[in-house]
């Protein structure tokens, strides 16, 4: 039995119904038999749906297709269609055709064209998908959609994952409420492009295509483009928003609204990397003073990928050393002499050397911590960001040997 996350969140969250958003899942059998591994969403006619991709070089077929469907006529409904266990990924031909054989069979189902239905494939790379088995259990999905079956769907896309994310927010605009929904999943191969793991969000408010595209594209950069588990990009990661109108409330340049999309997005992105394969630790990595915004995630991501600083972090072990080298490798313009580096509210370095007010003892009782605080300042400039990681594990290691078994 997979031991869950220290990190995981007492339970799954009671998310609210979405107006026009049905979901149901069904055990496929499309790697594991008895497994539930398909979930299907069925979105009602008129709704803005928006997405945003990993650039990987290697996408896989679902995500070639969904891309081409963007911004595409949904006036008569959309699907979304999600496999766990395999990721249709690097299959050629025969994995496009796949793609195509499931979105003809949901359309006929839910009666709405082809080019409104998205899928994503997430598992092992490599394999041709045994679509069949999917479609085979339409009728059963399409019979069982159900608006409160969320748990249900955040269940059946998981891999490797220890437990099923959800996040959501309900917001009041000129009077009238606004409900947003989602959830995800993701533990390894975390490191994304543009996008991130698989993620699926829905609210009833009201918005063009183009708006929330723009507003998706900008929010992904702030948040599931701020974390990484392992610096490995996966060829599946989607983030697709639906937004179906249902409130009547127009968002659009709504800040209300984009900050409750961010809210539920970090959320999300942030019960990711504490599902991270193996993780102990929940990481927030903090640069400010930097020459730029690029210099600053620079460094950021230079830190948080450092295998050297994940793995002292998983010991425990308060080595700022590895601090100092992270800087000095990620290519950003630093200074030895004008650096600082904390650990929580402990400075540890300034001025090319330990602080003289840190010990050891300090350092390494805050580094027990489940939820800790790594700062650089680079003090070369004004520009900062904030990325968000884990530590590095034997859990890690072990999850990744045996992945195909």
């Amino acid at each position: 039995m997979t031991q869950i996350s220290p990190l995981a969140p007492a339970n799954f969250p009671n998310l609210p119904a979405i107006d026009g958003v049905r979901f149901a899942t069904a055990a496929a059998g499309v790697k594991y038999p008895g497994r539930t591994d398909v979930m299907l969403a069925a979105i009602a006619p008129g709704a803005a749906i928006a997405g945003v991709f990993t650039r990987s070089a290697t996408r896989a077929a679902s995500v070639l297709d969904c891309q081409d469907k963007i911004g595409g006529d949904m006036s008569k409904g959309a699907a979304i269609l999600v496999n766990s266990g395999n990721a249709n990924a690097f299959t050629g031909a025969a994995g496009k055709a796949s793609v195509g054989r499931i979105c003809a069979a949901v359309a006929a189902r839910l009666n709405i064209p082809a080019e409104a239905v998205f899928t994503s494939s997430t598992g092992v790379i490599g394999e041709v998908l045994p679509d069949q088995r999917i479609t085979d259990c339409l009728d059963q999905l399409t019979a069982s959609l159900n608006p409160a079956a969320q748990e249900e769907a955040a269940r059946a896309i998981m891999t490797t994952d220890t437990f099923p994310k959800g996040a959501s927010k309900i917001l009041e605009i000129d009077g009238q409420p606004v409900t947003i929904s989602g959830f995800a999943k993701g533990s390894g191969m975390i490191a994304p492009d543009m996008a991130t793991m698989l993620v699926y969000i829905f609210t009833d408010a009201k918005i063009s295509q183009p708006d929330l595209q723009a507003l998706l594209g900008d929010l992904t950069d702030q948040t599931f483009n701020c974390i990484t588990v392992d610096s490995d990009t996966s060829t599946s990661d989607a983030l697709i928003c639906a937004a179906t109108g249902a409130s009547g409330v127009d968002v659009t340049d709504s800040r209300e609204f984009a900050e409750a999309l961010k809210e539920v997005m970090l959320d999300l992105a942030h019960q990711v990397v504490k599902d991270g394969e193996g993780a102990t630790k929940f990481v927030t990595v903090e640069v400010t003073g930097a020459k730029n915004d690029a210099d600053a995630r620079k460094v950021a991501m230079s830190i948080a990928n450092s295998p050297l600083v994940k793995t002292a972090i998983a010991g425990e072990d308060p080595n700022w050393g590895r601090i100092v080298m992270a800087v000095g490798k990620s290519g950003a313009e630093a200074d030895r002499d004008r650096l600082s580096i904390w650990f929580g509210p402990h400075l540890v370095a300034e001025n090319g050397w330990v602080a003289p007010s840190y010990t050891e003892e300090a350092g390494a009782s805050y580094m027990q911590q489940a939820e800790l605080i790594i700062r650089t300042d680079l003090g070369v400039g004004t520009a900062q960001t904030t990325v968000w990681t884990c530590d590095l594990t034997h859990g890690y290691i072990e999850i990744n040997a045996d992945y195909r078994s």
